[in-house]
């Protein structure tokens, strides 16, 4: 509807008019100002709640955040510490062949960082900006995931020495070595063991202590061979050996690992053990020889290899004739020959072992030089009858050898120590040839396979009237594949030594011997 009013204008009239609708939204101008302020205040009630929100949220670390690879996201740092501790503080499970050990990390040193971790983790989530923050926080974006690594040290010498006492010590099952067969000259198979690889133990558990999901771990373990036999072991087996050989006279045995410089000495007397401090005094008998061949190498020196002296030695070292001894120590000194190979011997410490006189022959004579005394022709607890001529032991044979030995491998020894302007590596390896040209089959030798180097001398004596024997002497250098050793054994019975009986008593010795440093040949 439209009003019509009239005005006078310099006498005319004009007509106005004023649509109605107009007056209409003057009036609703009121309503749209408290519209705008109600929808305003909605706006600043929604932003101001959004802000208390967000505080709150930011007093909590951010969603998709680990700490040491726990969730922490939305929570505060105290519940956050309480999660991680308890995951790190948990036992972890250690197996060990069928063994289940649970593991607290502590009593290994294992020790958290978590403050500083914590702290980390708190310069994460206060650390950007706030505005920022909001208007992630407003549009719904998560923030990017946030992972604060593990800070943590583990007290290793802690941990080496828990692996060794309380599981290796437990559970390690050590090899059993080869035992002997009573009775014979073979030794039983032992068995491997298991033991704990103690470095790569501490590698594993070290990883498995770090982590917060792989809390189980299986150790790994060293296979090892079985153990050989000990030098005792082979001493009870020898003297086993002649107890049930029956045998009642006087032996001494000496045996020295060439590798080792482990030794087995002792004496039997009629089935008991005897003391061997000093050791027994026996008839060198052809055993002599090794020394009067050491004495013409200590006179001659190097100017004496290649010579037809050579050939002279060979002979009394394998045919083991006195009369070609006699020409060696006449060659030495025709009225002092044997006592300069006793004085030879002293002088390299061997006290017991003396020559003091010629071998009885239609060319020299064998008058006694001069009457020797030892510690070990002394003793009143044990009678041997020694010869008044020529007399050793079993260990000084032995550590002759064993000087001949180590001067012809290595150069050193009490030989070279003793004569180095006349002893040499050279002249010590020929002296072994020589030793090792006597070849019997018998005694030492009949114990090794055929083939085994035995560097040696053998010795009886046989009664010119009766025939009987009363010694029987073997001493050797033994070359095998597991190991290279000296072999001394004597035997003396007051009636009579039965040469079957005791020279395979002598082999069988030889042959546990040679098994104990060859145990897969058996």
């Amino acid at each position: 509807m439209v009003t019509y009013s009239s005005t006078k204008v310099k006498n005319e009239y004009v007509i106005l008019f004023q649509p109605r609708g107009i007056v209409r939204n003057r009036r609703s101008i009121p309503i749209l100002r408290g519209a705008s302020i109600a929808l305003l205040s909605l706006a600043l009630v929604i932003v101001v709640i959004s802000l208390i929100g967000y505080s709150r949220q930011r007093n909590n670390y951010p969603s998709g955040m680990k700490i040491a690879g726990v969730h922490v996201g939305g929570v505060d740092p105290q519940i956050a510490s309480q999660r991680v501790l308890q995951v790190y503080s948990s036992p972890i499970e250690v197996q060990y062949g069928e063994a289940v050990i649970h593991i607290d990390p502590s009593i290994v040193g294992f020790e958290l960082e978590l403050d500083t971790m914590i702290a980390a983790a708190d310069l994460e989530r206060t650390g950007g900006s706030f505005w920022g923050g909001f208007w992630n926080y407003l549009w719904n974006r998560d923030p990017a995931p946030v992972e604060i690594p593990l800070t943590a040290t583990v007290a290793e010498d802690r941990l080496i020495s828990y692996l060794q006492n309380e599981i290796a010590a437990r559970y390690d099952e050590p090899p059993t070595p080869a035992q002997p067969i009573p009775g014979t000259t073979n030794f039983s198979p032992g068995s491997s063991g298991r033991v704990l690889d103690i470095e790569r133990a501490v590698r594993l558990i070290e990883d498995t202590l770090r982590s917060p999901t792989a809390r189980t771990v299986v150790l790994s373990f060293q296979r090892s061979a079985a153990a050989r036999p000990t030098m005792q072991n082979l001493e009870i087996l020898l003297q086993q050996n002649i107890s049930v050989a029956g045998y009642d006279g006087v032996m001494g045995v000496y045996l020295l690992d060439l590798q080792t410089g482990h030794e087995i000495h002792f004496a039997v007397n009629q089935g008991e053990t005897i003391s061997v401090n000093p050791d027994v005094a026996f008839t060198a008998s052809s055993t002599i020889k090794i020394p009067i061949m050491v004495s013409y190498f200590i006179k001659y020196g190097p100017s004496a290899i290649n010579t037809d002296a050579m050939e002279l030695i060979q002979s009394a070292m394998q045919t083991s004739e006195n009369a070609l001894a006699d020409v060696l120590l006449n060659e030495l000194d025709p009225n002092r020959g044997p006592l300069i190979v006793t004085d030879d011997m002293r002088k390299i410490g061997l006290e017991n072992t003396f020559l003091a006189g010629f071998f009885c022959n239609p060319e020299f004579p064998c008058p006694l030089l001069e009457r020797i005394t030892t510690p070990a022709n002394q003793r009143a607890d044990v009678f041997t009858d020694p010869d008044l001529f020529n007399q050793t032991t079993p260990s000084e044979a032995g550590m002759l050898l064993a000087d001949i030995y180590q001067c012809a491998t290595s150069g050193g020894g009490a030989l070279i120590a003793a004569f180095p302007d006349k002893i040499n590596s050279q002249i010590c390896q020929q002296m072994i040839s020589f030793l090792a040209a006597d070849k019997i089959g018998v005694l030492i030798e009949a114990g090794v396979p055929e083939g085994t180097q035995v560097a040696h001398k053998h010795g009886w004596i046989t009664e010119p009237s009766s025939g009987v024997i009363q010694n029987i002497s073997d001493a050797g250098i033994v070359y095998t594949p597991g190991g290279n050793y000296v072999l001394v054994i004597y035997a003396y019975h007051p009636v009579q030594t039965i040469w079957e009986p005791v020279s395979n008593l002598f082999a069988q010795m030889s042959q546990a011997v040679y098994n104990f440093y060859n145990l897969p040949t058996q």
